[in-house]
């Protein structure tokens, strides 16, 4: 006869909780899981930030950032989801990439959170040649940033 099954108390991905057999409060997990589904189904933050929304509205998802106090003490770099009255953290991992509503930007997590920054376009003149090769350098530098292109 094979051995049993065991599985983890949550997905590898998102650390979604999941069901055990004869488990009590079925519909917490469930509920639990499907607020963490919601929430990440559109890759977005209201904004990252270091202070705990006095107010959050239910499903909003928000960046902690370094140093955070208050609930979210402790939690720098992971997603804060406001879900049944309570802040849900999930850890990011690598390649994680989730859109900063506030700041207009994606970003994307690379042992720590980075985005591609505006570069600044080559302005003519005797040196155009110079300086359009340091802004295809730059170009290029701020997409192996964020993973679009690889590092090397």
């Amino acid at each position: 006869m094979a051995d049993p099954v065991e599985f983890p108390s949550t997905t590898p991905g998102f650390a979604i909780p999941l069901l055990f057999a004869g488990q009590s409060q079925k519909e917490f997990f469930i509920n639990q899981a499907f607020g963490l589904i919601d929430s990440f189904m559109q890759r977005a933050v209201v904004e990252s930030t270091d202070t705990t929304p006095t107010a959050p509205e239910e499903g909003s998802a928000y960046r902690v950032l370094a140093n955070a106090s208050g609930a979210w003490s402790g939690y720098d770099d992971a997603i804060a989801i406001y879900i049944g009255g309570a802040w849900q953290f999930v850890t990011p991992t690598q390649g994680m990439a989730v859109f900063d509503r506030a700041a207009e930007k994606w970003l994307v997590f690379r042992s720590t959170w980075v985005s591609a920054e505006a570069q600044t376009p080559p302005v003519g003149g005797a040196v155009v040649d110079s300086e359009a090769r340091v802004a295809i350098d730059n170009l290029v530098n701020a997409l192996r940033a964020v993973g679009v292109l690889p590092t090397a």
